[in-house]
């Protein structure tokens, strides 16, 4: 016997009506079995994608502080090696060894004079690396120098003017500079030259800094500004600011 699916037998729910011990509203609909879930097709687009910060570039750290020093460091090690690599008997009078005492001997008159009786004296060759030195002459108690009325140069106390003459024993050209050059008195201060007096002077070959070619020999006038109660007693030559220096005594 058919069964007309609009007009049920009794005890038969119709369709659409919730079967017993199921939740309402999670029946199925018209046309679908029971005890079925719906199935459902994903939607046509997919997630967004999650918003990404932009990539900043690496910063590019600064090259040049580190070149500017190893310049400095090679500039350095390049001096080192060029200046005070003699040896030890470089630095010794090369002649006239009885003057040396000689001329020491006359800078003790004094109960406050010290200088070294060992040291050369004036017009004594000596040697320090590569250069020899000979100390002429030691003009002290001038209160200006400088002949140009816009170079001219007052002292602080007294200026000191040490000449000498310094000739390149080497082969190959080497740097001279008055700076190295050391002055002192009879108390045993040291002095560093007056490098604006040096150029107001205008005199000797030097006056700064230079090369000397080898087998050449210039005069260099080195200035010195002194308290004017100072005696000049003795003077360090350097062949550069590096080696170990020869003394001269200037009594």
């Amino acid at each position: 016997m058919m069964t007309d699916p609009q007009n049920p037998q009794p005890g038969q729910p119709y369709p659409g009506q919730p079967q017993p011990g199921q939740p309402y509203g999670q029946q199925p609909p018209p046309g679908q079995p029971y005890g079925q879930q719906p199935q459902y097709a994903p939607g046509p687009y997919g997630a967004p994608p999650a918003y990404q910060a932009p990539i900043q570039p690496p910063k590019k750290k600064k090259k040049w502080p580190w070149i500017v020093g190893i310049l400095v460091v090679l500039i350095v090690i390049i001096a080192a090696v060029s200046g005070g690599g003699d040896d030890s008997s470089d630095n010794t009078a090369s002649s006239g060894g009885s003057n040396s005492g000689d001329q020491a001997g006359s800078g003790t008159d004094n109960g406050d004079e010290k200088t070294d009786e060992q040291a050369a004296g004036l017009n004594t060759p000596v040697r320090d690396g590569k250069f020899e030195f000979v100390v002429k002459n030691v003009e002290a108690g001038l209160s200006s120098v400088g002949d140009n009325q816009f170079l001219t140069e007052e002292a602080q106390g007294q200026f000191v003017i040490v000449t000498m003459t310094v000739s390149n024993t080497s082969k190959e050209p080497k740097s001279f500079s008055p700076s190295d050059q050391k002055l002192f008195d009879t108390e045993g201060r040291s002095f560093e030259p007056d490098t604006s007096a040096q150029i107001s002077l205008g005199a000797g070959d030097i006056p700064v800094w230079d090369n000397i070619n080898p087998g050449n020999t210039v005069e260099v006038k080195v200035v010195y500004d002194m308290p004017t109660d100072a005696k000049p007693a003795s003077i360090e030559l350097h062949d550069s600011m590096f080696s170990d220096g020869v003394k001269v005594n200037l009594g």
